[in-house]
């Protein structure tokens, strides 16, 4: 038995995949607004600067949740309704969060967003549903490519508006854009009906053996994780290291910066298409070498350098394309495993590489702290220099 109601390859328009890249990446950047917010959010709501850092941890742990708890429904309930509906509690706590005045209630908030937001994760493999075989690389590439948009925009989106507005005009701003997301959505997307009739705990129980029995999640997984690791190192890192004496950086110009990453978004579709081709083996391998070699530049020359700043925005392009082209690729592979069982493959798949980011922007607060700037871009020389260790594995099989 087919899902009902799935449009055939040929009635896919380029307007559909338009609303759910801009969709995915409206969802995504929820979770990183709060970043460059944490201190102005804190001292008014009455959190310690230690303690603040409580609210982007929350909305991490939110979307942890709802990757292997919520994300899996795609395979079970009717996916307009699932999308919709999360997308409508986001909107209503988001607002909420806007004029919350207690630390408690407000990192409680925290969590929901996060939860709320895993609806860009059901929207990427309802993409690859609605995607014929031979261009289903290119069309999850494309939503990727507006999901990671949202990632890059939204702390300097963040930062620009809380600077002029305040910091509650983003939450108000987001509160609105994702509740029109989700009238737009409601009658923009096809309905999708799994054909898979499985009780929700069984459903859950499922993901650990799909965990243990499938060689190719788990290692498209740890490569991800290990990239992902040193994405999240250097964007929480590079902040600190752009205000320091060294660059003497206003946060303005930090949040300008961090804008030159959305370069690395157009990997996404080129990888799609690499992909489709059968190309995923060696594009694997390039965006490997890639993101290692984003570590390496910022090495060649000392922090005072003239050519120091350039050196790190090259770094950043470099990274952002690699990630953006490994998890494309990643997720190319593992929606071809199987339709009855993608929105479960996707919630693992970026459950552990969302772990390997935590590891990675944890390890590289301490490294800045013990070691300094060096010392952190060697962790996250090392973490890719593992995946592509275990990436060589591939050619001995």
């Amino acid at each position: 038995m087919h899902s009902a109601l799935i449009p055939t390859e040929k009635s896919i328009s380029a307007s559909l995949i338009f609303i759910l890249a801009a969709a995915c990446g409206i969802i995504a950047a929820n979770l990183y607004y709060a970043q460059p917010l944490v201190g102005p959010i804190g001292s008014t709501i009455g959190l310690s600067s230690g303690a603040a850092a409580l609210i982007v941890t929350m909305t991490q742990v939110g979307y942890g949740i709802g990757l292997l708890f919520i994300v899996p429904l795609g395979d079970i309930l009717e996916n307009r309704k699932l999308i919709v509906s999360s997308l409508l509690l986001t909107a209503a706590v988001l607002t909420i969060a806007a004029v919350i005045k207690s630390a408690v209630l407000f990192l409680i908030a925290s969590l929901v967003i996060g939860v709320g937001s895993v609806a860009a994760q059901i929207l990427v493999p309802y993409a690859a549903h609605l995607s014929g075989e031979a261009v289903r690389g290119r069309n999850v590439g494309n939503v990727m490519s507006g999901l990671l948009l949202g990632i890059m925009l939204a702390r300097p989106i963040s930062s620009l508006v809380a600077e002029y507005m305040g910091w509650r005009a983003v939450y108000f701003i987001s509160a609105a854009l994702i509740f029109a997301l989700a009238l737009v959505l409601a009658k923009a997307l096809p309905s999708r009906q799994p054909s898979t009739a499985t009780a929700y705990p069984a459903l859950l129980h499922s993901m650990l053996h799909l965990l243990k029995t499938t060689p190719a999640l788990r290692r498209r997984a740890i490569y991800h994780a290990c990239v992902f690791g040193t994405f999240s190192l250097f964007w929480t890192t590079v902040p600190l290291v752009l205000t320091s004496p060294a660059f003497h950086f206003t946060q303005k110009e930090v949040a300008l910066f961090a804008l030159v990453g959305v370069m690395g978004a157009i990997a996404a579709p080129v990888a799609g298409r690499l992909a489709d081709r059968g190309w995923v083996r060696p594009a694997t391998g390039w965006a490997l070498a890639i993101v290692i070699l984003s570590g390496l530049l910022p090495l060649v020359v000392p922090s005072g350098s003239k050519i120091a700043v350039p050196l790190l925005v090259v770094a950043a392009i470099l990274l952002d394309l690699g990630v953006s082209a490994n998890m494309v690729l990643g997720q190319r592979v593992i929606f071809s495993l199987g339709a009855e069982i993608r929105s479960r493959l996707n919630g693992l798949y970026m459950a552990i590489f969302f772990l390997g980011g935590a590891i990675g922007s944890a390890a590289g607060g301490w490294a800045y702290a013990t070691g300094g700037w060096e010392a952190a871009l060697l962790i996250g020389i090392a973490l890719p220099a593992i995946a592509i260790a275990y990436y060589a594995t591939e050619y001995r099989k």
